[in-house]
């Protein structure tokens, strides 16, 4: 018999192979068959959840100024109502992707669940201004930990292929979709009740659908780093770096740039970020943020791009929010219902999504995205006044619809699709920190350059404008970034790659004689 010129593999590498193997056996058998109904419960029911916590962002929107003033708070300081929540919800995204990787995915959606659902109940019992911000940040805070788990929780079950492709544009879809849904409720429960009902609603709502999610979804198993060490010190670094830079610029409009303590807490936070990635890069031992995910092609830009899209979208919903309200003069349930077509038309965008970036390459799909939201808020810039809500800023919200929608999908797509399943979380939580932090960062941007042009108050229309027009120039940056530095080819797979699915080349008859005998080998006797 001539011999296998295989070279035989190291025994210890094997004990660790058969070990490997009947984990992932036992892991097969134990997987519940994804059958066409049970992957269409499991996909709703995750996406709902999506759909829940972007509701107070379009809720707050649409409520900030009516519930700022029953408060005593100014325009300015009333906006903090609505940027509160988005940004703890973006500083806390990668935290909460790490920690599902340690703790599982399911277990840190549902203790988050149940932590917005509190302090979202504690908002309609407090009578100050500055409590209930921070309530709406510490509510945040649950939101930012359900993202990147949730869809991790769709990546992991629905492999790369057309399945996964319509989830995670579902999944993007309920951003605007539970946007606009919020901004209807404080036309009924802030214009025709108190506004504490509000946030009473939002609570029973999200306790609702929490429930359902806890006892539909099933646990994806063992957590992929269940072992694993949390990277407490840089979790630091990184959430006081994003939160103190957010603060300085939303706080800016409101107080000004005469103040000392704005140039101290830039400083800081900037002094916090670049702290954090050397820390994440050169010592930590198990960072957040895995500095491998960079290696895939152009990936920096597209999160570059990503983050300029979401602060310019921040920047049109306010502004367009406040114009209505303001300059038309329209009531918070008018208001509302102006944003509706983005229920519609967002919901085409997010299945059209799902189908083109299997076509499309990924610099197209995204300068798609952010020349909608450039188009968008150049015709909410120019409309004159007077003029009927239909002429400009009605297709101004339908074409707002593509923007969100086809950055959010090809980048969460694209991201997932680079990184291998344990790191869907992290790719996951990435994604969903550009997209939310970018859009309570662009308030504070545009609120800046609104409060140094509108005359101290006295022309807020052209303060308006000259704040919309720095989200086109926003906007048309992240186009320009998207086409001339983003090289991703259109991703056709369907189903995980070879080395997802099998541990080693290796069969079990190679590994068997170098494997330390069990008991039951010791026990039956050889043939």
């Amino acid at each position: 018999m001539q011999a296998s010129s295989k070279p035989l593999p190291n025994p210890q590498q094997c004990v660790g192979l058969v070990e490997s193997m009947h984990t992932v056996a036992v892991d097969e058998v134990n997987k519940p068959q994804l059958t066409r109904t049970r992957g269409f419960v499991l996909a709703t029911t995750i996406v709902m959840t999506q759909f829940v916590q972007m509701a107070p962002f379009g809720a707050g929107i649409n409520s900030a100024l009516a519930i700022g003033k029953d408060l005593g708070a100014n325009e300015y300081s009333s906006a903090w109502i609505a940027a509160s929540y988005p940004l703890t919800q973006g500083a806390f995204v990668l935290m909460g992707g790490r920690l599902g990787m340690i703790l599982g995915h399911k277990n840190m959606v549902s203790v988050a669940g149940a932590w917005w659902v509190i302090f979202s109940l504690v908002s309609g019992f407090t009578r100050n201004f500055i409590a209930l911000c921070t309530l709406r940040a510490l509510a945040g805070i649950g939101g930012g930990m359900m993202v990147p788990n949730s869809i991790a929780l769709l990546t992991i079950t629905f492999p790369p292929g057309r399945m996964r492709n319509i989830t995670v544009a579902l999944f993007g879809a309920m951003a605007p979709l539970g946007a606009s849904g919020g901004s209807v409720l404080p036309g009924l429960l802030v214009q025709l009740v108190h506004w504490k009902w509000l946030f009473f609603f939002l609570a029973m709502f999200g306790a609702a659908i929490f429930t359902l999610f806890y006892l539909v979804v099933p646990s994806e198993g063992e957590p992929f780093d269940k072992h694993g060490s949390f990277d407490y010190f840089g979790a630091y670094l990184a959430t006081a770096g994003l939160i103190l830079f957010n603060f300085v610029w939303n706080q800016a409009p409101a107080v000004g740039w005469d103040e000392p303590f704005e140039y101290v807490l830039l400083i800081v936070s900037v002094l916090h970020i670049v702290g954090f990635l050397i820390w994440e890069a050169k010592f930590a031992k198990q960072p957040i943020l895995p500095f491998d995910i960079w290696k895939a092609p152009s990936f920096l830009a597209m999160i570059t791009a990503t983050f300029f899209t979401f602060m310019a979208v921040g920047v049109h919903v306010w502004y367009t929010t406040v114009w209505n309200s303001n300059i038309r003069g329209f009531s918070m349930l008018l208001v509302g219902a102006a944003w509706q077509p983005l229920t519609v038309f967002g919901t085409i965008a997010a299945f059209l999504s799902g189908k083109v970036v299997r076509y499309t390459s990924a610099q197209y799909i995204m300068a798609m995205g952010s020349l909608a939201t450039m188009v968008c808020m150049i015709l909410v810039a120019t409309q004159p006044i007077p003029q009927t809500y239909w002429a400009q800023c009605f297709p101004s919200t339908i074409i707002l619809s593509f923007g969100p929608d086809f950055i959010f999908t090809a980048a969460q797509i694209i991201a997932s699709n680079a990184v291998k399943r344990k790191h869907q979380g992290i790719a996951g939580s990435l994604i969903g920190t550009v997209a939310s932090y970018g859009l309570s960062t662009g308030l504070g941007f545009a609120a800046t350059v609104e409060a140094y042009t509108n005359h101290g108050g006295r022309k807020p229309v052209q303060g308006y404008r000259h704040a919309l027009w720095l989200g086109v120039g926003i906007a048309g940056a992240a186009m320009l970034l998207a086409l001339g530095f983003v090289r991703i080819p259109k991703d056709e797979r369907d189903g995980w790659d070879e080395d997802e699915t099998e541990v080693t080349s290796l069969t079990t008859e190679d590994a068997r004689p170098y494997a330390e005998p069990t008991q039951e080998d010791k026990a039956v006797p050889s043939s």
